[in-house]
């Protein structure tokens, strides 16, 4: 009798949210505070004060959709659970079965538009870092497996769990009783694999409970995952312009704006934000991150966006990049000049040929024909950090610096550490493979010396790297000279 009552109301429940989300622009909006909501709060408003306290303050409340509107769980759904009550006389009132996460699919019974345009982005992918490198680095080299749950018996990378997963994303195992397995919840990685089948995280950026769009909008919010050595975004726009003028004009940003449209509702200063998903006057807000993107720079080679898009299957696959790039113009072009924005992106691709040109290509095909002259096992071997922190870590920060006008990042911690790292690591530790090699008595490595050797010569002897074997053109370190001169007779009083 219990089974078929809950059948009822839960049927109930899901033609209420299909009638309301089928008015209003799909927005569910009950006239009141639903009654399974109403219990929800009686008990949580003195158990989680805090949680009770942020919905308060969310335009959720103000909807009058509460708890039981977005944790609500099917009968099917694997991590749904009975959430009974433990009254204070002891005894135990029989609870509703909910569930712990709200996935996508949740959030798109009202929030259809925003969670398709996420479904198609490079964020509802970032768990895909699960099979790379970065992650190899987590679970073996950095790790071991001596974190133990009921979900992974065998064990799993400490590391792995506290660090990369927390950012990218994990596959959220359920328990048998409905419960998440604690090595993979809590997470609010933005590419979080949920138990429902959905990827993605909608609180990664717009936190649970009060789910603010204000907060959302603050440069701080992106700054939790894209920071640190190998993309660090949040530091290189604190040092830019545009993160000056924020923090010296945040109080003009109208960041709790609903609409806020830049150069409408504000126009002191551009964040995250407002150049990769805000709308301007011209474009609607879009929760696909990429589609004013002109490069991919997470590879060792940068990438046009369409054609990482095809490889990953996406929509974005026919969204070519000079349409990405018109789409970011746009944007530009609510506090910049045409010349100017035009001129910032010739000094942007020339930033990108410079490091294929001189780095990326030539260590690419390095590494290759060096295989040989390794062992086998990656990150066994001291170049292939030396390699990987070239292209990921001073590499991408050149490159992403460039991107969002951050000169001190471009230079010193981008360009610089190319050089140095390319120059006194990666080269001599080539030439100690290749003479190493030679001496082996392996055809095989002997050969692969040979022809590792013969490159490197080539590479070296080219107009990038020549200067370092004193072979600069005359003419080039004759005008160097008269350069130097100029510049002491400037600066001489």
């Amino acid at each position: 009798m219990k089974q078929t009552r809950y059948l009822i109301i839960s049927l109930f429940a899901g033609i209420m949210l299909c009638i309301f989300a089928s008015n209003a622009g799909a927005t569910f909006a009950p006239k009141e505070i639903t009654p399974e909501s109403a219990e929800c709060i009686k008990c949580h408003k003195v158990e989680t004060p805090a949680i009770y306290q942020q919905w308060g303050a969310s335009k959720h409340q103000q909807a009058n959709i509460g708890c039981y509107e977005c944790h609500v769980a099917k009968q099917t759904d694997n991590d749904g659970f009975q959430h009974d009550v433990r009254l204070k006389d002891g005894t135990t009132q029989k609870g509703k079965l909910i569930a712990t996460i709200v996935s996508p699919r949740d959030c798109a019974q009202c929030h259809e538009k925003e969670v398709e345009e996420f479904a198609e982005s490079h964020h509802a992918y970032a768990g895909n870092i699960m099979g790379s490198l970065d992650n190899i680095l987590a679970e073996v080299v950095e790790g071991n497996s001596g974190f133990v749950t009921a979900g992974f018996p065998e064990g799993v990378s400490a590391a792995a769990v506290n660090g990369c997963w927390q950012c990218h994303g994990s596959i959220v195992k359920v328990l048998p009783s409905g419960k998440l397995d604690p090595a993979t919840w809590p997470n609010t990685g933005i590419g979080r694999i949920n138990p429902d089948g959905t990827k993605g995280s909608c609180s990664a950026c717009h936190s649970r409970h009060i789910l603010s769009v204000k907060q959302a909008r603050n440069p701080e919010n992106c700054g939790k995952c894209h920071m640190g050595p190998d993309h660090p975004q949040i530091e290189i726009y604190e040092e830019s312009k545009h993160g000056i003028a924020f923090h010296a004009q945040k109080d003009k940003m109208n960041l709790d704006n609903p609409k806020w449209i830049v150069n409408e509702d504000y126009n002191a200063a551009p964040t995250c934000a407002t150049c990769h998903i805000s709308a301007t006057p011209n474009q609607p807000v879009s929760h696909d991150v990429g589609m004013r993107i002109s490069w991919n720079n997470r590879p060792a080679m940068s990438v046009r966006p369409e054609v990482s898009d095809a490889k990953m299957g996406l929509a974005g696959a026919k969204v070519n990049w000079e349409t990405r790039r018109k789409n970011m113009h746009d944007v530009c072009m609510n506090c910049h000049n045409k010349s100017f924005v035009l001129s910032f992106y010739q000094q942007y691709d020339g930033l990108i040929d410079l490091y294929h040109d001189k780095y990326a290509s030539p260590g690419i095909e390095l590494m290759e024909i060096s295989a040989p002259l390794r062992k086998s096992v990656k990150f066994s071997n001291p170049i292939d950090f030396t390699w990987f922190e070239l292209w990921h870590h001073e590499g991408r920060r050149a490159r992403h610096a460039a991107s969002m006008m951050g000169p001190d990042w471009t230079h010193w911690h981008g360009t610089y550490y190319l050089a140095k790292n390319w120059y006194s690591k990666f080269i001599p530790e080539l030439e100690e493979l290749i003479e190493k090699g030679k001496k082996s008595g392996d055809k095989v490595k002997t050969d692969a010396a040979k022809a590792t050797e013969k490159r490197l010569h080539e590479i070296l002897n080219d107009k990038n790297h020549r200067w370092y074997l004193g072979k600069m053109d005359p003419k080039e370190k004759e005008n160097r000279k008269k350069r130097q001169a100029e510049f002491k007779a400037r600066y001489t009083k």
